[in-house]
């Protein structure tokens, strides 16, 4: 597993690149880490550092109770789109959440493993996809759940055509799957509970 830490700097002009390294050849530990940022904060100078940033990694956890220590001048906050990342993660885990999540990822996974079916899709849908990508996973799976809401009709449309009967994979077992995702209605009130909440948190993102 190759490990890179990068780290940028954050100021009123902007935010830019400041530096990286890649640790394969040492183990990725909070004191590693720790060591990697202290040598930038030497070189950019302590007065001018008044925050770090980091995700909430228990190795990161280690590297701010050493930064607490040895540079107590400069306060740590954990990453916002992190922590919103994690809360969407384990509300996506809950099993009110987690079928439909699932039901949405095997329905994609099987219009898009063919192109026949994809094709398919692109001309009820106009061309438009339906699966969109946010800044985190969780994200993309929200902006998914969304465009399919706003495709509904259209993904009916398609499972109800004859250009679909005509479909080899029309036939195929997986084919009953998608079929009866998008035509449940069960499916379609789970999208649309989903969005309300997972609506204000991905706004935030």
């Amino acid at each position: 597993m190759i490990n890179i830490m990068n780290l940028c700097v954050n100021c009123k002009k902007d935010t830019t690149f400041l530096s990286s390294k890649d640790s394969f050849a040492e183990a990725y530990t909070g004191e590693n880490i720790f060591k990697y940022v202290l040598s930038i904060i030497v070189e950019v100078s302590l007065e001018n550092v008044v925050q770090m940033v980091t995700d909430n990694a228990s190795n990161n956890m280690d590297t701010t109770k050493m930064l607490k220590v040895n540079m107590p001048s400069i306060f740590w906050s954990s990453c916002a789109t992190h922590t919103i990342n994690l809360m969407l993660e384990g509300i996506g885990k809950l099993p009110k959440f987690k079928n439909t999540l699932e039901d949405t990822k095997s329905f994609t996974i099987f219009i898009y493993a063919h192109h026949t079916t994809l094709a398919l899709m692109m001309t009820f849908t106009r061309k438009r996809d339906i699966v969109r990508l946010g800044v985190t996973r969780f994200a993309s799976d929200f902006l998914t759940l969304q465009s399919l809401l706003v495709k509904k009709d259209k993904l009916r449309a398609l499972f109800t055509s004859t250009d679909w009967e005509k479909c080899k994979w029309s036939k195929s077992v997986k084919r009953k799957a998608a079929y009866n995702t998008v035509l449940s209605i069960v499916f379609w009130n789970a999208v649309n509970y989903c969005l309300r909440v997972f609506s204000p948190l991905v706004r935030v993102l």
